[in-house]
């Protein structure tokens, strides 16, 4: 079995995560006109939001960080079509304890965890910021996409989520933005992303596999498929569905 034989992978998706194109042009615009000659992006994933701040700020270089290498791949595919491959690097590595900052402007879209050592224990998102604060330049700026409890969830709501989900896996926003005050920082934003954001990414992450599943119902690797997408539809469906929320939150370090 090859490559070719699988479902794509999320072809349909532009960003991993909720964000909208509107959502998305704001924020390049508004870090854009800070003028960052630098860009470090955490967990970047193939780097979409990476190269459109590049493409709003001429001159700035990018380096994207991420330990998935086929994301990677496409990541440097789509920054060669787009005449980016000389200012935007993609390096396969772990960005705990990285030493590639300080940078102008920090992403950290969906991938906080990237900052945190497995070793500690669950998810800490303090931790998180503390890694964000070290390595964004003085007056420079962090964009932090990180999840959050719209309401905090029962026990049984937390069952339906994705395997050993706990009620401290997220904050609620006003506790989310009172940790990255308590890191050193300032919220010059706070968005949220709506339900169409997120059912246009939740559809979106699935389409791929749903669509082949539907042509290749009998083949070797169509169980475990779709399994794996079943699971996934019911703990968003029956789960965490208008419970978890995305936050965008354009961070400034204070001194």
């Amino acid at each position: 079995m090859t490559a070719d034989d699988l479902p794509p992978r999320l072809t349909r998706l532009a960003f991993h995560g909720p964000m909208s194109e509107a959502r998305a042009g704001r924020l390049v615009a508004a870090l854009a006109a800070a003028r960052p000659a630098t860009v470090l992006d955490i967990g970047c994933g193939w780097g979409e939001f990476l190269l459109r701040i590049l493409e709003a700020a001429p001159g700035a270089t990018g380096v994207g960080l991420d330990v998935d290498a086929r994301d990677l791949a496409r990541g440097r595919a789509l920054a060669a079509r787009r005449g980016l491959d000389g200012r935007a690097g993609f390096v396969e590595e772990s960005a705990l304890a990285t030493s590639r900052g300080p940078a102008d402007l920090v992403l950290c879209l969906g991938s906080s965890q990237a900052l945190c050592d497995p070793a500690d224990g669950p998810h800490d998102v303090a931790a998180a910021l503390r890694g964000l604060r070290r390595l964004v330049s003085p007056g420079g700026r962090v964009l932090l996409g990180e999840g959050f409890w719209h309401r905090v969830p029962t026990a049984e709501e937390l069952a339906r989520m994705w395997p050993d989900a706990r009620e401290d896996d997220h904050r609620t926003l006003g506790a989310l933005v009172d940790e990255a005050v308590d890191a050193g920082f300032r919220p010059a934003g706070i968005e949220t992303a709506d339900r169409d954001e997120w059912e246009q990414f939740e559809s979106g992450y699935r389409y791929d596999a749903e669509v082949w599943l539907a042509a290749h119902p009998d083949h070797p690797a169509a169980a475990g498929t779709r399994a794996r997408v079943d699971r996934q539809r019911s703990s968003w469906l029956d789960g965490y569905r208008d419970i978890l929320g995305m936050a965008y939150l354009t961070l400034v370090p204070v001194g």
